[in-house]
């Protein structure tokens, strides 16, 4: 049996020598943005990573809820369980996701998460490429005063696509 392993991407680093450019963001800090039980810590952003990926922790509140079923046309999205139980929707089933646990979403996958759960619980969301979700998840609250068609625009603009 013969190992075939696909090509590496090309170099995208071309200097001669390697530079200081790496950060690290310690799991202490506050929260960037907070809403409805809500902590949004943006561990790294679209400006972050030159657009490759976006990576946030999500913490919620026991029975803090979640998004229902939608998909993304521009991005994949991914979900790890940090902490606690996390329903976890993949198309057909919403399913318990426990600590460890793991849902990868291509553009286009229906999918939804929420926690339904008497206890907090911790998610790492990972969407690639980058995007800007910064101002998603912060203009909810303007939603309240937009019109149907307004809102309807807003959630296309943010690559949301709900699914009845």
């Amino acid at each position: 049996m013969s190992l075939v392993v696909p090509p590496y991407p090309p170099p995208r680093y071309t200097k001669d020598e390697p530079e200081i450019s790496a950060w690290l963001k310690r799991a202490d800090q506050p929260p960037d943005y907070e809403t409805s039980g809500v902590k949004y810590h943006y561990l790294a952003n679209q400006q972050d990573t030159a657009g490759d990926y976006g990576l946030y922790r999500v913490d919620i509140a026991p029975a803090g809820g979640g998004p229902p079923a939608h998909f993304h046309r521009a991005m994949s999205e991914a979900f790890f369980v940090l902490s606690g139980t996390m329903k976890l929707y993949d198309g057909t089933q919403w399913a318990d996701g426990h600590q460890g646990d793991f849902l990868y979403v291509p553009p286009g996958g229906v999918h939804g998460f929420r926690n339904e759960a008497d206890e907090p619980a911790s998610v790492l969301m990972l969407f690639a490429p980058g995007a800007p979700r910064e101002a998603y998840f912060e203009g909810f609250a303007a939603l309240a005063d937009m019109t149907d068609d307004e809102r309807r625009e807003w959630f296309i603009r943010h690559d949301n696509f709900w699914v009845q």
